[in-house]
């Protein structure tokens, strides 16, 4: 017996910090021009948190927006999980921050950060539908954030043209099947393989290489990406996802409205669009605007195909995404 779907996205909402780093500016600095840039990963710029902004300070206007998208207030809340690489602090947890952040101080509102990298935000999403479908949890903010700017090597070509800062959230809660505003979660998967893990990593600040004068020396507090492998899996996971989910649902791509994915690299989506037989339209895309946002990427993205009328009530759309770990992760929402 299939079973009922009772969460569904309730309200979204996104925020990016003013400050923009754009390909032009790298010229200053490294061995690179726009048009490199741009031809092999889709960027044309990204934008950069300020040195007095914090992680959860990007969080608070996107939770925020997400809030008052749904016609919510904070004290509705009883679950906040911030999904991120990039806490304010090792602890406490960035959630309970932001809880402070939002004025729900003194009210108990359980509050916890999960980090799988770019698959973060579904791995929020799916931790939020099994809250609300088990009734441990009402109504859950999902926020997906990142300050990248932060652990970049920005001598390093291969990895600080990729990234940029910002948050994106959503309000998770019981479906109101009559309610345009309710959008059902009808599937997130989410999934892990260790083997790999060193293939995108931060090397140091953890237990395996804690923090001394030689970690930083070696510039192992930054982000470190083998590029190829990282794009043969990305490739390999975005059509398995996108296919496994029409056929599972027995869709055909018609019904699929828009797809919503990680923004990690153009050629990456275009491989995919190749191999899936799909037009490129369908894939809702800004990573020329911000680059690589890690688990704020694919809220983000949302949230700007909803604001800006891309997602077509009736139609299904799926999001889908992949990061270190390495992790993948998969969603249908009927919209």
């Amino acid at each position: 017996m299939a079973h009922e779907v009772t969460a569904a996205i309730l309200g979204l909402g996104s925020f990016v910090p003013a400050k923009i780093l754009s390909n032009s500016d790298f010229e200053k600095s490294l061995d690179t021009s726009d048009e490199w840039i741009t031809s092999r990963t889709g960027i044309k710029r990204r934008h950069i948190a300020a040195p007095e902004q914090s992680t959860s300070d990007l969080c608070l206007p996107a939770a925020q927006a997400a809030l008052a998208d749904a016609g919510m207030n904070a004290e509705t809340i009883d679950l906040i999980l911030v999904c991120t690489l990039t806490p304010d602090y090792q602890m406490p947890s960035t959630a309970c921050v932001l809880q402070h952040k939002l004025g729900l101080a003194g009210r108990g509102v359980a509050s916890m950060d999960l980090n799988a990298a770019c698959s973060g935000f579904l791995y929020g999403l799916a931790t939020a539908k099994a809250y609300v479908e088990t009734g441990m949890a009402r109504n859950v903010l999902v926020v997906g954030v990142e300050i990248l700017s932060r652990v970049l090597d920005y001598t390093d070509r291969s990895t600080c043209i990729l990234f940029g800062d910002g948050a994106g959230a959503a309000v998770v809660g019981k479906h109101r099947p009559n309610d345009p505003k309710s959008h059902a979660l009808r599937e997130v998967k989410i999934f892990a393989d260790g083997t790999d893990h060193q293939h995108i990593i931060i090397k140091a600040g953890g237990t395996v290489h804690p923090t001394t004068a030689r970690t930083i020396d070696e510039k192992m507090h930054y982000v470190q990406v083998a590029g190829r492998e990282v794009f043969r899996f990305a490739v390999t996971k975005m059509v398995e996802m996108i296919q496994g989910t029409v056929e599972r649902h027995g869709l055909t791509i018609d019904q699929v409205g828009r797809i919503v994915p990680h923004q990690a690299n153009y050629r990456i989506l275009e491989s995919a669009c190749e191999r899936l037989s799909i037009p490129p339209e369908k894939f809702v895309v800004n990573l020329e605007e911000y680059g690589n946002t890690s688990a704020a990427s694919v809220p983000l993205a949302l949230d700007e195909a909803y604001r800006g009328g891309q997602l077509e009530p009736g139609k299904k759309v799926i999001l889908a995404a992949f990061g270190a770990g390495l992790t993948w992760a998969s969603a249908l929402i009927d919209w």
